[in-house]
């Protein structure tokens, strides 16, 4: 077998073997990512769950202040 034969089919082995490395670290990335956003939604809806008028909620409903979330912090 010429050795450039060899050669390409070792890098292709090679290159399948990093690919479905990569595949599994996204999947894992995904199942983070999401576990996130299932916390901050939690987060989010007791933030906003005592808001009625007779919880007293110290959020700001209105306003420039304390009605956004700073995405960067």
């Amino acid at each position: 077998m010429d050795a450039s034969v060899s050669n390409a089919v070792s890098t292709s082995l090679y290159m399948n073997q990093a690919q479905s490395a990569q595949q599994a670290q996204m999947q894992v990335f995904k199942e983070a990512l999401d576990n996130q956003e299932q916390q901050v939604s939690a987060l989010m809806e007791s933030a906003t769950a005592g808001s009625g008028s007779d919880q007293g909620s110290s959020l700001a409903s209105e306003g420039n202040l304390g009605t956004q979330v700073n995405t960067y912090a």
